[in-house]
């Protein structure tokens, strides 16, 4: 579990491709005290368990499989490439963003990217079918950043950056068709998978009723001996 506030970034030392897997070693560019095997790191808002740890070159080796690759935009980094990094919640710490999984939904894509005043103001397009999880004022990971939604409708969403998230991820390397990885609010997606469970049941019990209904005849009565004639 994370939060979207991103802890800083790391540069792409080494990177593997084999079977549509990848592996690859990372170098965090900030202080990164005590890291441990087997810990989760979001990369890019994608969840990676760290595999190794060298301390003479101060990088870590994570894997993603076949499923995470399909679904993020990782397969795009080369050696060299800065990622956005952040350690999972421990718990008693503060909540500053909102409830990040690391379970990229989506690619989404630079669509624009303007000043606006001090910050920037950045519309992103993706698949129509996540719309549903995004409102305005609701939040969204963006290569695992948290930031609040300012607009949205079918297919696009607007946020807005400020400096601070400027300086320290890697949005000040966004430009238009960038590949950015998208992940929808949690709780929007129970909310609208309980609802769609909800309104499939009431209809199944509504056309079980109907069936019912609609199957006791007089002419079914009158062939079964119910009726006298």
């Amino acid at each position: 579990m994370f939060t979207g506030l991103v802890h800083g970034q790391g540069e792409v030392t080494a990177l593997e491709r084999h079977g549509g897997q990848m592996r690859l070693r990372l170098r965090p560019l900030f202080a990164l005290p005590d890291p441990r095997v087997g810990e989760s790191m979001a990369v890019n808002g994608a969840c990676l368990t760290l595999e190794s740890w060298d301390a003479s070159s101060g990088s870590f080796a994570v894997y993603a499989s076949m499923e995470t690759v399909s679904r993020t935009s990782l397969n795009g980094l080369r050696a060299g490439a800065r990622v956005n990094l952040e350690r999972a919640l421990a718990v008693g710490d503060r909540l500053g963003g909102h409830l990040v999984s690391g379970h990229v939904d989506t690619v989404a894509r630079v669509k624009g990217l303007r000043p606006a005043g001090d910050s920037r103001w950045c519309r992103l397009v993706f698949d129509p079918e996540w719309s549903a999880q995004i409102i305005p004022k609701g939040s969204v990971a963006l290569d695992g950043i948290s930031l609040t939604v300012n607009a949205c409708g079918p297919g696009w969403l607007e946020v807005n950056v400020i400096p601070e998230t400027w300086r320290v991820t890697t949005v000040s390397a966004w430009a238009e068709g960038h590949a950015v990885n998208l992940e929808t609010d949690m709780i929007g997606k129970y909310v609208q998978h309980l609802l769609a469970l909800c309104t499939r049941g009431g209809a199944a019990k509504e056309q079980e009723e109907r069936s019912a209904s609609a199957g006791v005849t007089l002419e079914l009565l009158r062939e079964h001996g119910f009726l006298g004639l």
